[in-house]
């Protein structure tokens, strides 16, 4: 019979907790309604601390700690809104905005506005590359008018399939969609971060188009995306006509059909059509994690092909 956890206390903004060992900073400030912005955590990953908009400030130690990751310990003194957190996290949100299209990620519109964040302060984004424009800047032979090298612009939309759709100039490179592909949830490493500094990005290995590479398409990356990088092509084709509308969408649980495991389906129907399917991350069997058939094979409940 296995030994329960050790029970530690810590204090958390002047209030004192107790968590078994092992709890993270931010899982102790989820337990105790505490606030702490994310981006690159979710509860069905392994944390990367990569974002670092989670960062709290910790007595004694040198620089602010990343919540998503760090333990707790007995004795630890935590504030999460103390004016250096504020200021730190005001910074990530304003190099954020000025370098990525953050439009569509959640609650970034509130937290700017929390902090006071005026991402325009740092000039505006990088201007979006034409189709191969990116591919010739590498090959050595291509430059964009005005001194800006094409490499550094940001990526055309990429649209290879009838499935999801990639939006990189909306990428905040939180890794998520690496670790859903990779030991996280499907074990298919088909994407990765290529490139270093500023030429950073997503891709498949020597840049395959997806059709082509590993990807099986079970859409895991699009379902953590925090940004809409990665988005539902249904989706993505509403929202270019100006046709996205949550406000005549119907949400409603369902079960898969098509096998026996039993995988939990949040459907997202507007005008009588699919338009998104995610399952809970904390759902018993699937984790938020569905295969190509639980994700997108939904064509035949609309009588057809889409």
């Amino acid at each position: 019979m296995s030994e329960a956890p050790r029970t530690l206390e810590l204090t958390i903004d002047g209030r004192k907790t107790q968590v078994a060992e092992g709890t993270t900073i931010l899982q102790a400030c989820q337990a105790q309604q505490i606030p702490v912005p994310t981006f690159c955590w979710a509860e069905n990953l392994t944390p990367l601390n990569v974002c670092r908009i989670c960062v709290v400030e910790l007595e004694g130690a040198r620089t602010l700690v990343p919540a998503c990751s760090r333990k707790c310990e007995a004795g630890m003194k935590v504030q999460t809104e103390s004016e250096r957190v504020k200021l730190s996290r005001k910074l990530v949100l304003e190099l954020l905005g000025s370098s990525v299209d953050m439009s569509l990620a959640t609650d970034f519109a509130a937290l700017a506005k929390q902090y006071d964040a005026h991402p325009e302060r740092f000039g505006p984004r990088s201007p979006r590359a034409k189709p191969g424009e990116r591919e010739a800047a590498h090959a050595g032979h291509h430059h964009v008018g005005d001194g800006e090298h094409a490499a550094n612009m940001a990526q055309p939309k990429k649209v290879d399939n009838d499935l999801f759709v990639r939006d990189y100039e909306k990428c905040m490179l939180c890794y998520k969609c690496v670790e859903a592909c990779g030991t996280d949830a499907q074990n298919t490493f088909a994407i990765a971060v290529a490139g270093r500094g500023f030429d950073a990005r997503i891709a498949t290995e020597l840049e395959t188009p997806l059709p082509d590479s590993a990807c099986v398409f079970c859409g895991n990356c699009v379902g953590v995306c925090p940004t809409g990088a990665l988005m539902f092509k249904a989706e993505s084709d509403l929202r270019e006509k100006g046709e996205w509308d949550e406000s005549r969408q119907k949400v409603s649980d369902t079960i898969c059909p098509y096998c026996g495991v039993g995988c939990q389906l949040t459907l997202r129907v507007q005008d009588n059509k699919i338009v998104r399917v995610t399952s809970p991350a904390d759902h018993s069997v699937t984790a938020g994690h569905l295969c190509i058939k639980g994700r997108f094979g939904w064509a035949f409940v609309e009588g057809g092909k889409k």
